[in-house]
């Protein structure tokens, strides 16, 4: 995926899928920035140790610390996988009616805010090397409308939008935005909000017929962030198994 020597930062990093994808990188020769909230300074410690990477505690949404995050990279970004959001903070699933305008405000300040602070922080690296790659996370709730957590649903089709938005406008500068949505992936966060009976159904509506697990995630994102994908930008990549077409 000519990753060999690239630096790649990646958020969420400590837990499930955004530990995955560190590893993955790494693996494939790219020095890696894992960055994520303070409380997982220890996690993040952990994991700068198993996959031979550097570890930044940094929230998403503090210009200050993505600051922080693109001086440990020594200036230099050549992907971004904007990895961060609140999922499995979210609890049970709410009508709409019963969610607080702070619900709101805190899912969409992390999943959407920080996604573009994420942005905003390494473009000026990326325009000095003449290009780079961002990777942003959506969902595959953002196509089909799941109930239940509309604020989260919203933020990833926020994603969406703003992928294509920032896509448009940094194109000039040889810079790509693309996103992954992912569906249902049989993960510690899918698990504490679903039960092992929606898990499976949704396995059962599946094209390919299995559940998801973070592994099939993996390529995509690492295609995204390469050389390979200098050719595509403004694009969302459903990888669900055969849910969503599109």
């Amino acid at each position: 995926m000519q990753l060999e020597g690239k630096t790649v930062v990646v958020t969420g990093a400590t837990g499930g899928i955004g530990e995955r994808y560190v590893h993955a990188f790494a693996a494939a020769g790219a020095n890696v920035i894992a960055a994520d909230v303070p409380a997982a300074a220890e996690a993040g410690a952990e994991l700068a140790e198993k996959a031979g990477c550097a570890f930044v505690a940094a929230d998403v949404t503090s210009d200050d610390d993505w600051a922080a995050v693109v001086a440990r990279a020594r200036g230099r970004v050549d992907a971004l996988v904007n990895n961060a959001a609140i999922y499995q903070r979210l609890g049970a699933k709410r009508p709409l009616t019963e969610l607080s305008t702070n619900d709101w405000d805190t899912v969409l300040r992390v999943n959407v805010r920080g996604t573009w602070q994420g942005i905003k922080a390494v473009v000026p690296a990326m325009r000095a090397a003449g290009g780079g790659r961002i990777v942003n996370i959506s969902s595959s709730t953002a196509r089909m409308g799941v109930p239940g957590f509309v604020h989260y649903v919203a933020s990833k089709a926020a994603v969406e939008g703003l992928t294509r938005a920032a896509a448009r406008e940094l194109g000039a500068d040889g810079i790509t935005v693309n996103a992954v949505a992912p569906g249902l992936v049989s993960d510690e966060a899918t698990r504490t909000l679903n039960s092992d009976d929606y898990i499976a159904a949704a396995a059962g509506g599946r094209a390919l017929g299995r559940e998801m697990v973070p592994e099939d995630l993996v390529g995509a994102v690492l295609f995204l962030a390469s050389d390979a994908a200098g050719f595509m930008t403004g694009q969302t990549l459903v990888i669900d198994g055969g849910v969503v077409f599109t």
